[in-house]
C-alpha cells in the first residue's frame, strides 16, 4: 500500500531541503511516497495563504491532495484536531536537519506521533511550545 507524506519544506523543497518550523507558514510541502517500505517518488506543493481559512485552510489543502502522514516540527491544538478529522496521523519531526532525515527517522519508527502537548500555546505561537520547533 502507498503513503504519502507530507514535510513543510523551505524552498525549492526535496530530499534535501531543510523541514520548515511550522507546518501553516511554511512556502512549499515535500511529498514523498512510500511504496513497499521505499520512497517511490518525491514531489512538491505550494501552501495556500494561511490567511484564507485560517489554520484549517493547509488542512484541507493536504487532505484534498491524499495526504496521509504530516510530519511537522509545530502547530496550534486547532489544526492538529482537523488532521485527526480529516484523517491525516501527525507525526512530530523537530530537530530533523532536512527531509530525507525526517522521512528516514519515519520509516525507522523514530518520530513521536504528535499530541495536544506538542502544540502552540497561543494565537500568536509565541508561548508555550512553539519556541521548540526548530
Amino acid at each position: 500500500m502507498n503513503t504519502l507524506i507530507a514535510i513543510p519544506s523551505t524552498n525549492p523543497g526535496g530530499m534535501d531541503a531543510s523541514v520548515d518550523a511550522h507546518f501553516g507558514h511554511c512556502d512549499i510541502y515535500t511529498l514523498i511516497e512510500i511504496a513497499g517500505g521505499e520512497v517511490a517518488e518525491v514531489k512538491t506543493l505550494p501552501n495556500v495563504p494561511h490567511e484564507s481559512g485560517g489554520c484549517m485552510a493547509p488542512v484541507n489543502h493536504l487532505a484534498a491532495n491524499n495526504v496521509k502522514i504530516l510530519i511537522a516540527g509545530g502547530m496550534g491544538h486547532r489544526p492538529l484536531m482537523g488532521f485527526n478529522e480529516v484523517g491525516i496521523d501527525v507525526y512530530h519531526g523537530s530537530g530533523a536537519p532536512s527531509v530525507k532525515a525526517a522521512v528516514q527517522a519515519f520509516m525507522h519508527d523514530s518520530l513521536p506521533k504528535f499530541s495536544a502537548e506538542h502544540t502552540c500555546g497561543g494565537a500568536d505561537h509565541g508561548e508555550s511550545n512553539c519556541g521548540n520547533h526548530s
